[in-house]
């Protein structure tokens, strides 16, 4: 009745049945899941991610599995999943809690533990634009390890190479087929580079510092091919929002467009819709976009979709946030959907005015609105040829 793709109501009462059971003691499988915090850098909050039951949770903590799910069943989940921790300094990564959650951070299996708290457990839930979705928070007095974490061969080979900087382990891991969400956890314990560097990265930092420098190494690869040698539109609908990927037969150029409708995530109380975007043209930004961690997120997944192709191409991206859409639930949704956009079937166009033509019966923002706050667009429209 009230119009929005989830209940968070629903989603915080059920996880507040679920948790209600636990005192100050539990058992669990995690995902495995940890997490590290920012506030108060470089002491910062390092904890394990504690679902409340025991076996297969895997899905509780693997973003690249969850286009197929509701957002209300990844709510419902994610708001049960206890951040059990404590207080430690970055440079404390031989500690023994900071290593038992490393034990977590590379499994690629959840690994069964038990956990004694300094406090009951309450239901509060921590909702951030980079991270997916949390439960509480709960101190913890002690954290024991119950069943062997599996370690990839792969994982193995960064961690025990002392020697190997983080970017390259970083991109050995994803050309290995690990997942980016697994990469981002096991870059924020520590497990990654030379040993005198290895240090806690803040979670919400570790997801962008991955989609970063695989993107800019994706990137590095395809700028030596062949443009494509047509216009492409890609659409998508989905929870609440409108995606939209044209790519163009130039060389690389990159543009990240948002647009929030009033009621929606950033634009609660708004009464008009703001356009903001970010973009790069010949060269790799050098700034962090204003635009936040969804403009690295978003790159990768255009520059996945190229690499595949084998091609280059100007890409630009645009988003619609209707308000049926108003929780930040993290980068992962913009990253998996962008995904999912440049998997569709395509419409091909010899010219952009014909592109922008459709486009006017395809958003709810007058395509001039669009083009206006486009950096890339305005330049094609008002006369640059293409290969400009």
């Amino acid at each position: 009745m009230c119009g929005f793709e989830y209940c968070l109501a629903l989603a915080r009462a059920s996880s507040i049945r679920a948790l209600r059971p636990i005192s100050q003691t539990l058992s669990s499988s995690s995902p495995p899941s940890v997490y590290i915090g920012w506030l108060g850098y470089p002491v910062v909050t390092v904890a394990a991610g504690l679902p409340p039951e025991v076996g297969d949770t895997s899905i509780y903590d693997l973003p690249e599995k969850w286009l197929n799910i509701s957002l209300d069943d990844i709510l419902r989940f994610r708001l049960t999943l206890i951040r059990g921790g404590m207080s430690v300094r970055v440079y404390d990564v031989g500690s023994s809690f900071v290593s038992k959650i490393r034990e977590l951070a590379i499994s690629s299996k959840p690994v069964d533990v038990e956990v004694f708290f300094e406090k009951r457990v309450r239901a509060r839930a921590l909702l951030d634009e980079n991270i997916p979705p949390m439960g509480p928070s709960a101190p913890v007095k002690r954290l024991e390890i119950n069943s062997n974490p599996y370690v990839s061969r792969h994982v193995e080979k960064v961690y025990g190479d002392r020697d190997l900087g983080a970017k390259k382990a970083i991109l050995y891991l994803y050309k290995s087929s690990i997942p980016v969400s697994t990469i981002a956890r096991i870059l924020s314990t520590g497990s990654v580079g030379k040993e005198v560097r290895r240090k806690l990265v803040p979670t919400r930092w570790a997801i962008t510092a991955v989609d970063s420098v695989v993107s800019e190494a994706l990137i590095r690869e395809i700028v030596g091919k062949p443009p494509i040698n047509e216009i492409r539109l890609y659409t998508y609908v989905k929870s609440g929002n409108l995606f939209i990927a044209i790519l163009l037969p130039t060389h690389w150029m990159f543009e990240w467009i948002e647009a929030w409708f009033p009621g929606s995530t950033w634009n609660m109380f708004g009464g008009e819709v703001v356009v903001e975007g970010d973009w790069e043209l010949t060269s790799r930004r050098e700034k962090y976009p204003s635009i936040g961690g969804c403009y690295y997120a978003s790159r990768l997944a255009a520059a996945e979709c190229l690499s595949r192709l084998g091609r280059q191409a100007g890409v630009v991206l645009y988003r619609e946030i209707y308000p049926s859409f108003n929780i930040p639930i993290g980068v992962w949704f913009v990253r998996e959907m962008v995904r999912a956009t440049l998997s569709r079937p395509y419409r091909v166009y010899s010219k952009l005015s014909d592109l922008l033509s459709d486009l006017r019966s395809i958003t709810k923002v007058p395509v001039e609105q669009i083009v206006e706050n486009s950096r890339i667009l305005s330049l094609l429209v008002r006369g640059r040829r293409l290969f400009d």
